[in-house]
């Protein structure tokens, strides 16, 4: 795994951002181990200890031990708040996985449709590639396990695992009208997180999925292909809807893409002297170690050319630092919806070769100096997801309404009356989206001719009017009610 040092920094422990909701997402440097440690509370300890042993010898039947102690780091560490985790062997190796942009599967990007497992597109050279799978195909069974009634989450598990290993997938082609088996040996797959397209002569999208190992290599990459194609470039769009976040490094050199040398991009504030921290645009805040610096191949001018920056509210972490430094730096007008507002930053120790601890160490401010912690960056143009508005953006959960999470550490926070009726209202309008056929529910797919909100991110690069959002208004911080 890449590991960020800064010359100020000290090595022992990964430090990560991310955000929730299925996506593992980390920013990964490291931090000096925390010396001095405070008296412990041995009553307390002792009170543990006893609560142990009377489980271990008076529970109705016999218990594991390891489990106990297990759940108990786990039980103190979940009650922190809902990004500090205990790490077993499996999933401290599922969130180095997550990071990396590197596992083992058949390699295909996947949503849910009627309960059903659907291929959204296989990966480039992939075994599913390669086996002939195609996008809209349905996986109705992952080898002898029916598929409906299983999470999406459920249905990865079973579709990953050791490489050179076999499993069968029963499809369905809709537009074929047939049913038939692949069989798929898994191998490490390596997934893409950059995309981008000119999307007419003069103006470009480039698409960031997740802020992983390779993102920054694979970003200059596909810009250079943008500029050898439209050297004249007047305008570029930067799409980072849905990008649940990924590694500092790799924000901090986006962010260094765009704007001048050596200004402050994101500063960390916490307990340890090591929390206390600011990272600028300079190659040695992401340079990896004994590589070059990867923006030199980038031509002069991407640090001109007018930009603008897509969020919505599955925007968190890393990518709300890149919105964040463009925005207070003026580089970039900001548009779409509120982001998801996770401000804060995880360091993850190792406790043991298979096991760690991911611990909430600080909170993160953009160069202004703003917590955008359970608030999230306001966009300066709020644009709705369709011309039909965002009916259905009170639902989705962000920051603020996560269980225990995080305050700002700005003011404090004020409940919105309006939140309430507003999901009551989009629940209803989901109801009567329930009876329209899959094929009306889709989504416009991003990038396509049907982005309603890249069209007005070109309309905005071309002076032309923008068709902004008559009914989102910025969302203020919530303090749930216990």
């Amino acid at each position: 795994m890449k590991v960020f040092m800064g010359q100020k920094l000290k090595i022992a422990g990964w430090i990560s951002i991310g955000a929730v909701a299925g996506a593992l997402t980390t920013v990964q440097l490291q931090a000096v181990a925390r010396g001095g440690l405070t008296p412990l509370p041995l009553e307390e300890l002792q009170q543990l200890a006893a609560v142990f042993g009377m489980v271990k010898t008076d529970y109705v039947e016999p218990v594991d031990e390891k489990k106990l102690i297990t759940d108990a780091i786990s039980g103190m560490v979940a009650s922190l708040d809902p990004h500090s985790v205990y790490f077993d062997k499996k999933s401290f190796k599922e969130f180095r996985e997550g990071t990396s942009g590197r596992f083992v599967g058949v390699g295909i990007e996947i949503s849910q449709e009627d309960g059903l497992v659907k291929v959204v597109s296989p990966i480039e050279g992939s075994p599913a590639d390669r086996a002939g799978l195609k996008p809209n195909d349905l996986i109705t069974k992952i080898d002898d396990t029916a598929v409906k009634g299983l999470s999406l989450n459920e249905a990865v598990k079973k579709m990953r695992g050791e490489p050179r290993t076999k499993v069968t997938l029963m499809i369905f082609r809709k537009d074929e009208n047939r049913t038939f088996p692949v069989t798929i040996t898994r191998e490490e797959i390596r997934t893409q997180s950059v995309r981008s397209k000119v999307i007419e002569p003069g103006y470009a999208w480039i698409r960031l999925s997740q802020f992983q190992e390779r993102t920054v290599d694979d970003f200059v990459a596909k810009l250079e292909q943008i500029y050898k194609q439209e050297p004249n470039l007047k305008g570029l769009v930067l799409d980072l809807r849905n990008d649940p976040g990924g590694l500092l490094d790799a924000a901090v050199a986006v962010s260094a893409a765009f704007l001048p040398e050596n200004v402050t991009v994101v500063s960390t504030n916490g307990q340890l002297a090591e929390s206390k921290f600011t990272y600028k645009a300079s190659p040695e805040f992401y340079q990896r170690r004994n590589a070059a610096d990867p923006l030199k191949r980038l031509p002069a001018a991407v640090k001109n050319v007018p930009l603008v920056v897509l969020v919505n509210e599955g925007s968190a972490s890393a990518s709300e630092i890149v919105a964040g430094a463009l925005q207070d730096y003026k580089r970039a007008t900001i548009m779409g919806n509120q982001t998801f507002g996770k401000g804060s930053v995880q360091t993850v120790r190792p406790l043991g070769p298979d096991t760690g601890l991911k611990l909430t160490t600080a909170r993160y401010f953009t160069p202004s100096g703003k917590s955008i912690q359970a608030k999230g960056i306001v966009p300066d143009v709020m644009v709705d997801e369709t011309l039909e508005g965002s009916p259905f953006a009170a639902l989705r959960t962000r920051e603020a309404d996560l269980e225990k999470h995080l305050a700002s550490g700005q003011g404090a926070e004020v409940k919105d009356p309006g939140r309430e009726k507003a999901r009551e209202e989009a629940l209803k309008r989901l109801e009567e989206e329930s009876r329209k056929s899959p094929e009306q529910r889709r989504p416009p797919e991003f990038g396509s001719d049907k982005d309603f909100q890249l069209a007005q991110a070109i309309n905005q690069l071309k002076g032309r009017p923008v068709m902004i959002s008559k009914t989102m208004v910025e969302r203020k911080e919530e303090k749930k009610e216990n």
